[in-house]
């Protein structure tokens, strides 16, 4: 992974010094709550409803075993010993006092770790997929463009105050693991007829109060040429983007607006106009960073599964782990584990300092010290060899941390909500926590199948309700909250925004209302068909109809 130069460690450390100073004159009342603002949140900062909030970047999703007990001491030491992760790949810290970051984010830093812009209007935490380098689908391991991205858009003078937040993601396989329509700029890897190596270029996607997805705007760009056509995107943006309203202010509203015919000819133009030799990427540029990423010191190993087959077949409980929870690897003798956050009645997300603390010697002991955050609020060991899994599932048994229902129903995303966020509309963890006791079985989650259900506290679908199977976001109505469910969404490479049922249910309804879904699913799905391929023969009126009646 990637390893701080002297710049990198310059920067940061200068960046703490600077916020600890504008803290110290907050506390002294020498800066107002009004001049703060702007302040902390350029370092991921939050005021929430009862304490301060940080966001700690994990860029492309990446961790290390020493920064992850970084993290376990901080949740310890300042906050109430846990911590978040989010839908970003970030991790938040939910209960901090003021007086206390500087110190944080100097230990931080001490990790090769901050919160620079995981806040305000700049580019956001640039995530890729969490599988990146170990997928057996990919064309590369685009963890080594996140991180060029990640260089050149970190404090960059023309983008630090954008008309509104702005988000990057990159993919390297045909199968789409990071939402690349949802985001401002998705990037997919992949060959053109001579095998070159780039991109295909999609912009104005988002969710929120207006979801829309991504327009492809070119299907291949060189990989040289990455930073230059980001630029001209950037600089298009910053010069139309809207201003005068916030809620009119991101990119995936200027291409609704222009077209993204019209859209796209002035980004021609203006990357025409820059040249870009400049920020064209040399091939030793590239590679310097590619080794970086070098692969770890495999053991060559044979892929014969039959011992694995043989220890599934005594064991049931392991046996489905393994099928939830296990991925392909690219090195045979190899496999991929996703360690599920959520437990039966858990929340989503959240991990202790001592489940961080022993996943630190879980990496370590069954992998290559290395971590990944998914976007579903789960984390990964990318490199456990078959022979240890059962081991693995053991030690993580022993900490309510092997949880067989990876992409299963009770895999469920959801945002703090009204426990948290003052722009939440409703509360999204009790009711989380109520779903995943509901659908807990998991022979019957394992008969329903693959299917995404997520939760937002309020339209701003921080848990991207917009784009899952099920989705259900909180909805203010009258002083009192309730929900409203959408159906038919899809974070994947065929991505869809949801359909919304016409009724509102309030927090008693919710359950049922989902329990009627995967019943009519289960009555009217074909062999073979999952969730989405049923919803998408049926439509929407088959659900309405029933719901209808008790809504």
């Amino acid at each position: 992974m990637y390893r701080y130069d002297q710049l990198d460690r310059q920067l940061v450390a200068e960046r703490t010094e600077q916020f600890r100073g504008q803290v110290r004159r907050r506390l002294a009342n020498q800066l107002s709550e009004e001049e703060f603002k702007p302040l902390r949140l350029m370092n991921g900062l939050y005021l929430q409803l009862h304490a301060y909030m940080l966001r700690i970047a994990i860029p492309y999703g990446t961790l290390s075993s020493r920064q992850l007990r970084a993290l376990a001491h901080i949740a310890q030491r300042y906050d109430k010993g846990y911590g978040h992760f989010t839908t970003r790949q970030n991790l938040q810290f939910n209960w901090l006092r003021l007086d206390d970051v500087p110190e944080i984010l100097g230990e931080l830093a001490e990790v090769e770790m901050h919160a620079i812009q995981t806040s305000g209007n700049c580019i956001r935490n640039v995530t890729a997929d969490p599988l990146a380098g170990v997928a057996a689908d990919e064309i590369e391991d685009v963890r080594i463009y996140a991180e060029i991205v990640r260089q050149w858009s970190t404090l960059h003078p023309e983008f630090t105050y954008l008309p509104r937040k702005f988000k990057i993601g990159i993919s390297g396989s045909p199968h789409d693991r990071v939402v690349l329509r949802s985001h401002d700029i998705g990037l997919r890897l992949h060959r053109n007829a001579a095998g070159e190596v780039g991109f295909e270029v999609m912009i104005g996607g988002g969710q929120g109060r207006t979801p829309l997805l991504a327009a492809t705007i070119r299907e291949f760009l060189p990989e040289s040429d990455l930073l230059s056509y980001l630029e001209a995107i950037l600089r298009v943006y910053n010069q139309l983007g809207r201003r005068d309203n916030l809620y009119k202010a991101r990119l995936k509203i200027l291409l609704s607006e222009l077209g993204a015919g019209a859209l796209t000819a002035k980004i021609e133009q203006e990357w025409k106009r820059g040249g870009g030799e400049d920020l064209r990427l040399p091939d030793a540029d590239i590679a310097r960073i590619k080794a970086d990423f070098a692969p770890p010191p495999y053991q060559i190993l044979a892929d014969d599964t039959g011992e694995l087959e043989d220890r599934m077949a005594s064991d049931r409980d392991f046996s489905q782990w393994v099928r939830s929870n296990v991925s392909r690897h690219k090195q045979p003798g190899y496999a991929i584990v996703t360690i599920s956050l959520k437990p039966a009645g858990g929340i989503p997300g959240d991990v202790s300092a001592t489940q961080m603390t022993a996943l630190a010697e879980l990496a370590e002991r069954f992998g290559f010290a290395e971590i990944r955050v998914t976007q579903k609020q789960n984390l990964i060991l990318p490199d456990v060899r078959k022979f240890d899994l059962q081991a693995l599932w053991l030690r993580l048994a022993g900490l309510d941390l092997a949880a067989a229902n990876a992409g299963l129903i009770s895999d469920i995303v959801a945002c703090p909500g009204l426990d948290y966020c003052n722009l939440a509309s409703a509360r999204s963890i009790p009711l989380a926590q109520q779903l995943g006791e509901r659908f807990g079985d998991l022979d019957s989650q394992h008969d329903i199948g693959p299917i995404t259900l997520n939760i937002s506290g309020c339209v701003n679908a921080c848990a991207h309700h917009h784009t899952a199977n099920i989705g259900i976001q909180g909805v203010d109505k009258k002083g009192a909250e309730v929900y409203q469910i959408t159906l038919g969404g899809s974070a994947e490479e065929n991505a869809a925004i949801g359909s919304i049922i016409g009724p509102a249910f309030d927090a008693t309804q919710v359950v049922h209302a989902v329990e009627t879904i995967i019943e009519i699913y289960c009555d009217r799905r074909r062999h073979g068909e999952y969730f989405i391929d049923t919803f998408r023969r049926i439509g929407l009126e088959p659900f309405k109809e029933q719901l209808y009646a008790f809504a």
